[in-house]
């Protein structure tokens, strides 16, 4: 596993963030889902450091009932942060019902999953919009989850600034007890919500098995493991990268 300062790479990023923000102006706002997992938790406590909870806007967006409302709310007060309930569930069902009647495809399992963020996605860059003052979208993905591409392109995947992309899960946590977070909310097992699932049994593998081959590809790993690894890697760099385009010649 690499080496990681834990406190020089957290003064870093937060130096970084509020350099990043405030050359939009000094009340330049921050907007941030927060689901109540380790990945917003952390963003939303460096956003905090970096720029001032006045400046952040927090958003929490059930879709029908939501496990995890509890430690949402447990990070927004621990913060102190402006917080706005937003339930996608309408816009969500309805959404649903209407492609129930289409005709040249079917609403799948998978469709389902990947609605909720771009939904939750969508309402973000609207509350954004809704300030009145510039604002951007914070995206709260980590370097582990984009590797293998465990997020949905247009939803989770997009924002305006990240700042946890260059660090795996296993930095983001320490980078979580650093800034003196609650225990349940950086160690929380994470899980997509609608699945019933965790990420780790999705995945097939667990973060810290793909941390350490991240961070060195030559890392004692089960050979399937680090097949599906590369298999997934692969599949999902177009999430990464810029939209294909024809150049005119």
């Amino acid at each position: 596993m690499r080496e990681f300062d834990v406190e020089k790479q957290t003064k870093q990023l937060i130096e970084y963030t509020r350099e990043w923000f405030n050359r939009f102006g000094d009340n330049t706002r921050a907007i941030i889902g927060i689901s109540g997992g380790k990945d917003s938790s952390v963003t939303a406590a460096v956003l905090k450091e970096a720029i001032g909870a006045e400046r952040i806007r927090a958003v929490i967006m059930p879709n029908g009932v939501m496990s995890d409302i509890d430690d949402a709310k447990l990070l927004v007060d621990t913060l102190g942060l402006t917080y706005e309930i937003v339930p996608i569930t309408d816009y969500y069902d309805a959404a649903i019902k209407t492609f129930e009647n289409a005709k040249t495809f079917e609403v799948t399992k998978d469709l389902k999953i990947n609605l909720a963020p771009r939904l939750r996605m969508s309402t973000l860059y609207a509350i954004a919009q809704g300030q009145g003052v510039t604002s951007f979208v914070v995206n709260t993905c980590n370097a582990s989850e984009d590797y293998v591409g465990y997020s949905t392109k247009f939803g989770d995947a997009a924002g305006d600034v990240s700042l946890l992309q260059d660090f795996t899960v296993t930095e983001v946590l320490q980078i979580g007890e650093y800034l003196g977070l609650p225990n349940q909310l950086v160690h929380k097992t994470p899980s997509d919500g609608l699945s019933g699932m965790s990420d780790e049994d999705k995945l097939g593998f667990k973060y810290a098995q793909l941390d350490e081959y991240i961070s060195d590809s030559n890392a004692d790993i089960p050979a399937d493991i680090r097949a599906s690894i590369d298999k997934k890697h692969a599949a999902n760099l177009h999430k990464l990268q810029l939209m294909p385009a024809y150049k005119r010649h």
